[in-house]
């Protein structure tokens, strides 16, 4: 291991990395190194490997012998590029210590600013500097942040202490303190350190380093960071980066600035520089939210109506740079970058680079028009947008007719809308999640520790901060609607209220939330579907244009059908008859059905489902206009339909004229310890074949008076479900066939139809090849097959899948992602007999993962012709099948 290259330096024009190098360097690093090779003003540093962090978890929390021999060569290097000198008491070199993980990661781990501030040290800053204001005020943002993220002291004490100070000189804000007032709160904060740790603030620039080195590290295994790798499937063996870079300074008066800026609008894509910056502040102020941030530009300036002054009329100089700098960025990078820059005394220094997260609205406009200026290629753009992403624009906004009793306007952080009770902590918004209720988290501002709330809670709710803080940046990566900065609002946490002026509202009161214009409103308003944009439909179309799989939907009602149709739907994969079965108007009929003690009296009973079942179909067949339409037989267990309740029974008996014992007894009768795996699915079509003759002659009346009514050709896919071979399969088939041919010799009418059969019984994708001389096609029941294969239930599985995931047992939710060696081998297996044995057999895919962009990518690799999932995640389905083949193409080329 000694000759093991733990740290990459990068400064002056070049560095030992590139941005190629995310995986050891992480993304931070990276960007770093390929700025300076790009020669941007980056202020000179050195990257500590993400394997050292590797390293430390698997050596006990230590660190790898070589490492400190090399960091103190690269801080060597840093002293000869800046002209200083780490640890030295007349001219010292202050660093910053940053992770920097191989996937963006904000907020979620620590940062430690102006380390190498001590005693001694701050008294040559402040000569230097000629500023001992600005030294001192260095001094203590550093004991806070040090005391916090190394020394786990909580933040709070040392905010009390600063708000408790600046109320008794008669101060509101942080800048009108001066030196000497900065000079008595550190003695203040070294004394808060002394009796919180039992010693004192360390002195030695050197401890201070590791100790920092050793946080960031630490901090990738902080209940936040792991909550937010959990929800953004971030694998825990990357590990993180540390950055250590020589300091520049925002706070060193008023022609020093700090600020984030975007190339384009993260939340609506347009090309325009976006962004905010503080005057005479450090980077920390910007994201955390304390201080208001001003506009980057004029034009956003007067669009948001502030009375401060934009960077671009502030420092015409400074802002000048940054344009010529984010040019050279996005050319270069190809993509919209998010970056952190630093103004000291009037020079402008980069601090990062990354590529921007925005919302799919601002995703799909940047990736048609990088397309469109011919940054990047028409597949390239495809890539770029992630299909879980278009849920955000498949949801919701307030309707435009709605009367708004607008409470109070803050920042529109995160687009679209939400409503829901006032909840005003994460563990609130988790327990009325798992309650079922619908709620807005309302904070001053979010901090890291609050992920797992914003993820419950339907929209968030801030009264501090700006459109970069933590809780717009984290909003619009999941997609959630967010107002920030909402700065007439008063939370009283201890009270469990919040209010604007006069009206007063308690957690449990009803808001409503407008991501799109910034508004909060009284109560829940009501809401509009959306409407797509013309990106939307361009990049759809170049999808469609790549894509080898057909997307159907899983569709039973005409609104679904409709829905699924005006989403790019190519047909219904799955429409489960047993829904149409539980319509007011025909439970009774079905009750009769289950209840009669003869197959006459079901006869009888399913005469009056008939018609009702044929006009269902009619319906569907003339929404879908000729696209394939694949109906199941009825699946669920029969006592589903039965009444549950003792006042139920009796309304029952009474209404069908029968004994409520009569009723119990049956229900008793059908009662199933288990009934996922009993009387159910093609078991009922064995034992009662009248309920799928009664069906089969709907699906083929209707279809002939479909294809009179649209004139277009209607072939109707009829399944029969959870068979397990294919004795099962020729004796229900049978009975269908015989009914087409009843229904041919009534109406003297063509009629060509599909009999095949859904495999969801590992059995059945074992026998495959005997099921697919009679099946003409398979779908593949993937909520069943997980189900069967695994020996988990699906409804009682949430009690202890969080504990497999998160111990890695499990990698994903095998209902949400397709357990790939476990189902999905018995899919290719099923597949592939399948195809043996017909050659031309179609295969598709229903449960739940049709809709899920992991197991589109499986369901590619197998061959499938189609996926099914349900109507609002077909264009999700459509632009993930459209990578998948790209994805295969690039397989291909390699």
């Amino acid at each position: 291991m000694a000759g093991e290259k733990w740290v990459y330096t990068f400064g002056d024009g070049k560095a030992e990395g590139e941005a190629g190098m995310k995986n050891l360097l992480g993304g931070k690093g990276a960007n770093l190194a390929e700025m300076s090779n790009l020669g941007l003003p980056v202020p000179p540093g050195f990257t500590i490997t993400t394997e050292v962090c590797t390293w430390y978890y698997d050596n006990g929390k230590s660190f790898p012998p070589a490492l400190e021999a090399q960091v103190k060569a690269a801080l060597a290097e840093m002293g000869r590029l800046t002209g200083k000198t780490f640890g030295d008491a007349a001219n010292p070199l202050l660093v910053s210590v940053r992770s920097g993980a191989r996937a963006s990661m904000p907020g979620m781990m620590d940062t430690v600013l102006n380390l190498g501030l001590n005693d001694e040290t701050v008294a040559a800053v402040a000569a230097a500097s000629g500023d001992a204001r600005f030294a001192w005020d260095s001094y203590r943002r550093f004991i806070t942040m040090y005391a916090n993220v190394v020394l786990d002291i909580d933040h709070g004490l040392f905010e009390e202490a600063l708000e408790d100070y600046k109320e008794r000189k008669g101060h509101h804000l942080d800048t009108d303190l001066s030196a000497d007032d900065w000079k008595v709160l550190v003695g203040r904060y070294k004394e808060i350190v002394g009796k919180q740790l039992g010693r004192d603030f360390p002195q030695d620039p050197q401890e201070q380093l590791w100790g920092a080195v050793g946080a960031v590290f630490s901090s990738w295994m902080n209940a936040r960071a792991i909550k937010y790798r959990e929800l953004n499937a971030i694998p825990a063996s990357w590990g993180t980066a540390v950055n250590v870079q020589s300091m520049v300074f925002g706070n060193m008066g008023e022609t020093s600035a700090t600020g984030v800026a975007f190339t384009r609008n993260p939340s609506t894509g347009e090309n325009a520089l976006y962004g905010e910056f503080l005057i005479n502040a450090q980077g920390e102020d910007v994201v955390a939210g304390i201080r208001t941030p001003q506009d980057i530009t004029e034009v956003a300036r007067i669009a948001a109506g502030s009375d401060k002054p934009s960077m671009e009329k502030a420092m015409p100089e400074a802002y000048a740079e940054l344009v010529r700098i984010y040019g050279i960025l996005e050319k270069h990078y190809r993509d919209m970058q998010d970056m952190e820059f630093t103004i000291q005394e009037g020079k402008l220094w980069m601090l990062q680079t990354r590529s921007g997260k925005r919302t799919a609205k601002a995703a799909l406009r940047i990736a048609v028009d990088l397309a469109r200026e011919g940054l990047i290629s028409e597949k390239e753009a495809v890539g770029r947008v992630e299909p879980g992403a278009l849920d955000q624009l498949l949801h919701p906004t307030i309707d435009t007719k709605a009367e708004r009793k607008v409470l109070t306007t803050g920042l529109p952080a995160s687009p679209g809308a939400a409503a829901g009770e006032i909840v005003f902590t994460s563990e609130a918004a988790e327990a009325a999640k798992k309650a079922g209720r619908k709620v807005i988290l309302v904070r001053v501002e979010t901090s890291p520790e609050d992920i797992h709330g914003m993820h419950a809670a339907e929209g968030i709710l801030t009264t501090r901060g700006g459109m970069t803080s933590h809780a717009a940046v984290v909003a619009r990566g999941m997609g959630k609607p967010c107002v920030s900065g909402a700065g007439q609002i008063r939370v009283d946490y201890a009270n469990g209220t919040m209010s604007v002026g006069q009206t007063v509202l308690k957690g449990g009161d009803v808001i409503t939330i407008d991501g799109g214009n910034g508004q909060v409103l009284l109560g829940e308003v009501k809401m509009q579907q959306p409407e797509f944009s013309d990106e939307f439909r361009t990049l759809m179309g170049w999808a469609d244009g790549l894509r080898r799989l057909k997307v159907r939907a899983n569709a039973e009602t005409p609104r679904d059908a409709k829905v699924a149709r005006e989403f790019g739907a190519e047909g219904i994969g799955l429409c489960r008859t047993e829904h149409m079965f539980f319509d007011a108007g025909r439970i009774l009929a079905v009750r009769e059905m289950i209840l009669s003690e003869d197959e006459a009296g079901r006869r009888a009973a399913l005469a009056k489902l008939l018609p009702m079942q044929r006009q269902d179909f009619v319906e569907l067949f003339t929404i879908m206009h000729g696209l394939p339409v694949t109906i199941r037989l009825l699946d669920p267990p029969l006592h589903e339909f039965l009444p549950q309740s003792e006042e139920e029974i009796a309304e029952v008996a009474a209404a069908m004229g029968t004994s409520p014992e009569k009723l119990r007894r049956r229900a008793a009768e059908l009662h199933e310890f288990n009934p996922m795996l009993g009387f159910r699915g093609v078991r009922l079509a064995v034992a009662y074949p009248e309920i799928a003759e009664m069906q089969a002659r709907a699906i083929f009346e209707a279809a002939i008076a479909a294809a009179k009514e649209t004139g277009k050709p209607v072939i109707p896919e009829v399944m029969v479900p959870l068979v397990m071979g294919s004795p099962e399969l020729d004796l229900v088939k049978a009975r269908i066939d015989a009914m087409a041919e009843a229904v041919r010799q009534e109406t003297g009418a063509a009629l060509t139809y599909q009999v095949g059969t859904m495999i969801e019984l590992p059995r059945a994708a074992l026998r495959a090849a005997e099921i697919a001389a009679s099946a003409e096609f398979f779908s593949f029941g993937t909520n069943d097959l997980t189900q069967t294969t695994l020996g988990i239930s699906r409804d009682d599985a949430g009690s202890f899948l969080g504990s497999y995931t998160a111990r890695g047992l499990l990698e994903a939710d095998p209902f949400v992602t397709i357990d790939q060696e476990g189902v999905g081998e018995l899919v290719r297996l099923a597949a592939e007999r399948g195809r043996k044995a017909r050659p031309g057999i179609k295969l598709g895919i229903c449960g739940e993962h049709g809709g899920d962009p992991a197991s589109i990518g499986f369901c590619e690799s197998v061959g499938l012709d189609y996926v099914s999932c349900s109507p609002f995640r077909v264009p999700i389905a459509r632009l993930a099948a459209a990578q998948a083949a790209l994805g295969a193409i690039k397989a291909k080329d390699a």
